[in-house]
């Protein structure tokens, strides 16, 4: 499988590696490519896979250097739920995961301003949130996909 990174993508990531003195590389191409191409919240093991059908001689250790950059740069953001694997999720959007002990699938799940209105209320007096991870575990009944 070839990925192709979008014009638009590729332009974000050039602006933010730059904004950090940092060049684009192909290595760094690759990984976000692969972040974006398939949201499933991937590992670096699962994305270090992806990214050999197109740069077959890439290490584990850069595939982490490239997720670090990216992390950095504000492009992609590190999910962590129990004890399991990082996974890394391009949505950057506010939100909250759900994962499925079944199958162990990763769920995005859109928060709308009054739920994040009240999730802010349940601050302390004087607390300042820059962000926050809300998760959710448990079984999916019923998929639509």
């Amino acid at each position: 499988m070839s990925y192709t990174l979008k014009t638009q993508d590729r332009r974000e990531l050039h602006t933010a590696l730059q904004k950090k003195g940092l060049r684009s590389t192909k290595q760094r191409a690759s990984v976000y490519e692969v972040i974006l191409s398939k949201k499933d919240h991937p590992t670096a093991d699962d994305i270090l896979i992806r990214v050999r059908k197109n740069l077959p001689t890439i290490s584990l250790a850069t595939v982490y250097n490239c997720l670090e950059t990216l992390v950095d740069c504000g492009l992609v953001r590190q999910v962590n739920l129990d004890r399991s694997s990082t996974r890394f999720c391009p949505n950057l959007t506010p939100h909250a995961h759900f994962k499925c002990s079944e199958s162990g699938k990763i769920f995005d799940l859109s928060m709308d301003e009054e739920t994040m209105e009240s999730l802010h209320s349940i601050l302390p007096k004087g607390f300042q949130s820059q962000n926050f991870e809300l998760s959710f575990s448990g079984t999916v009944k019923h998929l639509s996909n």
